[in-house]
């Protein structure tokens, strides 16, 4: 979203040392992971562009705000679609028992983003722009929506992620037609940054998928460890397609590291094996997660493998009462990983319609920063509506935070929670941090 004030925003993160983070420690850390890969680097350029705060264009939509979805049903990301798919259908179901948007009942056109297999994603969005879509929820995957992005904002269609975390839309020329509610790596690769550093560590390698997720990561963790004051050992890229990681394994270990981040998604349960039979597995050398690899690997290794192992992945504490609204939407859910990032996007689409007064993809885009700050406070849909109503300015806080949109479309603020693995090779909270973007 090419905005105004893109580098200035993101200049008070330039540095691990000039971060502004506050910590709170959670007393029972029950908040699943996510694995929401960022998929390209972005350089600093001079922005230009219209922000969201223009008037919509009058009356340019047909009268029923239409929501698709792009979320991953099936693929490496498949365990994430549960949550998400709840948190758009429980966001519905509120918006429905609030009258709709803009009297009528919002309709539900649902797709599978294919994560890790991006040709399914394509004849998906054709699918929902055929159903006359107005926003898209989705995809998981930065690199599904990226491949994607074009296709929907030329349609004049917004699309509306919840859990894409690519520096790449930082700056990506989307007509002022995509946004997010996760943040951008820049953050997650600060704050591991400063972990590894705050932990003592001198010599560390940076182990990452040779793609668009692992190289703008690994980029962003290179660049703090060494703001930091630490050395980077080696920075090694692994091909997610192949059949071992020997090679890559060998070159982390001649340089006798002393930690090593790992960013990775679900061929984890192949590198940690290999690290353990070089020597340089957890039991030996401090190891840490990011978003892609933070799960649950009870089912995957002998107890004790992960202990210690700590973990970095995007989001606030999930409280227990939206926990139980998700699991009355959906009771098989076992992760809830970006289903209250994908609540809030539904809803916060629903709002934007609902402040134009007209339910068109433009008209949308138009209000989602307006009723996302500076105006009065307010939490639910239908509380907010009322307020709308009023002609009061709006700021929806979610449940997933504030959801304060900047001229990127993307949080202004955001949550980077740090777990740590138990025994029994599921982790827990230790603390959760918070940065201003």
């Amino acid at each position: 979203m090419i905005r105004p004030t893109r580098a200035t925003r993101f200049a008070v993160l330039a540095a691990t040392a000039a971060l502004v983070l506050s910590s709170c420690a959670q007393e029972d850390g029950t908040t699943e992971p996510a694995d929401t890969p960022s998929d390209s680097p972005a350089d600093t350029p001079t922005d230009t562009g219209t922000s969201s705060s223009a008037e919509p264009p009058a009356g340019t939509g047909d009268g029923t705000l239409v929501v698709g979805t792009l979320l991953p049903t099936t693929g490496d990301l498949a365990f994430l679609g549960p949550p998400e798919v709840a948190g758009v259908d429980t966001a519905i179901e509120d918006i429905n028992a609030a009258d709709g948007v803009n009297g009528k009942p919002v309709e539900l056109v649902e797709s599978d983003s294919g994560d890790g297999t991006p040709n399914i994603a394509p004849q998906s969005v054709d699918k929902v722009l055929s159903k006359d879509a107005d926003v898209i929820v989705g995809a998981a995957s930065s690199s599904v929506s990226l491949s994607v992005i074009d296709k929907v904002i030329n349609a004049g269609v917004v699309l509306f992620s919840p859990a894409n975390t690519s520096t790449a839309f930082d700056t990506y020329d989307d007509k002022d037609l995509y946004f997010r509610t996760a943040p951008s790596d820049v953050l997650q690769g600060a704050v591991m940054a400063n972990l590894v550093v705050e932990d003592g560590r001198k010599n560390v390698a940076i182990l990452a998928r040779q793609d668009s997720y692992g190289e703008a990561l690994a980029d962003q963790v290179e660049k703090g460890i060494k703001d930091g004051g630490s050395e980077v050992a080696t920075k090694t890229l692994y091909s997610a397609d192949a059949s071992n990681y020997t090679a890559e394994v060998n070159q982390v270990a001649a340089t006798n590291p002393d930690a090593i981040v790992l960013i990775a998604f679900s061929e984890t349960t192949k590198i940690i094996p290999a690290l353990i039979a070089k020597g340089i597995g957890p039991d030996e050398v401090q190891i840490y997660f990011v978003d892609g690899n933070t799960a649950d690997y009870s089912e995957d290794f002998d107890p004790g493998t992960l202990e210690g192992v700590k973990a970095t992945y995007p989001g606030a504490e999930l409280t227990g009462d939206f926990r139980e609204r998700l699991l009355e939407t959906d009771p098989d859910l076992g992760e809830f990983t970006y289903g209250p990032e994908s609540y809030d996007a539904t809803i916060m689409s629903a709002l934007a319609a609902t402040a134009a007064k007209d339910d068109s993809g433009e008209a949308i885009s138009s209000k989602l920063v307006d009723i996302s700050e500076g105006g009065t406070k307010c939490t639910e849909y239908s509380e907010c509506v009322e307020l709308l109503g009023q002609g009061e300015d709006i700021d929806y806080d979610g449940v997933s935070g504030p959801v304060d949109l900047n001229d990127t479309g993307s949080p202004s603020k955001a949550t980077i929670g740090i777990f740590e693995y138990k025994a029994d090779n599921t982790f827990e909270n230790l603390d959760y941090i918070t940065g201003v973007i």
